[in-house]
């Protein structure tokens, strides 16, 4: 009877141990990816560069941000779009103005948009965030650690209920593919890479899957199949 207990305990120990290993799996190779990425000078950076015609600025300190978007419009007009922990302000020609709360947060979430892509894989590490192992795939003859990522409701943002999925390189521990439902089945390849300030900044390929029915974690099977195609190409440039 003393051994039957002790198999039992054994037993139970070992599927308690295996159940939480995939949570501490995907958070391990998120932090392994920031890391690789540029770690702790993630929590102290200030960066410009151009993107689609529009002088993005972003700046990190820590627990506090402050992203902005300067453009031309077609009235000639100087419009500048800035999302920072006091929320969002738009200026055209160095003045205020005053928005309806729908195109303030049009505005907010195409400013917050281009910052967070840019940010990741760092933007993983934020309260919001949860993490789910999927397992390892080969593309491109490269093995991956597959992460899932949703968001709690709480900090989440307006988008919470989007749910992502992540490709890091086994090998490099660096985020080569990231997946995304919202607004359209999108599947981006990391393509050319540049460091600025001890930070990997990256471009991407952007792909439009044909079968909008799968889940945004099944898009690798799709990229491998050929099933998708070039959209548009995500390109940052004149880093500063």
């Amino acid at each position: 009877m003393a051994f039957c207990k002790q198999a039992f305990s054994i037993l139970l120990l070992t599927v308690l141990l295996f159940s939480c290993a995939p949570k501490e799996d995907a958070k391990k190779i998120v932090q392994a990816a920031i890391a690789a990425h540029g770690g702790e000078n993630y929590q102290k950076l200030q960066v410009s560069f151009d993107f689609r015609g529009k002088l993005i600025t972003i700046n990190q300190q820590k627990d506090s941000y402050d992203y902005s978007r300067t453009f031309i419009d077609s009235n000639a007009n100087k419009i500048v779009d800035a999302v920072s922990n006091q929320g969002f302000q738009r200026k055209i020609n160095d003045q205020v103005v005053t928005l309806s709360d729908s195109l303030s947060m049009v505005y907010k979430e195409a400013t917050n948009s281009i910052a967070y892509f840019i940010l990741l894989p760092y933007k993983l590490s934020e309260p919001a965030v949860q993490l789910e192992y999927l397992g390892q795939i080969t593309i491109e003859q490269q093995l991956y650690n597959k992460v899932k990522v949703s968001f709690k409701q709480e900090g989440g943002g307006k988008d919470f209920g989007d749910v992502f999925c992540y490709w890091f390189n086994a090998k490099t521990k660096m985020l080569d593919y990231l997946a995304y439902s919202n607004g359209g089945p999108r599947f981006r390849k990391a393509t050319q890479r540049t460091t600025i300030k001890s930070v990997v900044f990256q471009n991407y390929d952007n792909y439009v899957l044909k079968d909008t029915t799968l889940a945004s974690s099944d898009y690798d099977s799709a990229f491998i199949k050929g099933q998708i195609k070039l959209l548009s190409k995500i390109e940052q440039t004149d880093y500063k």
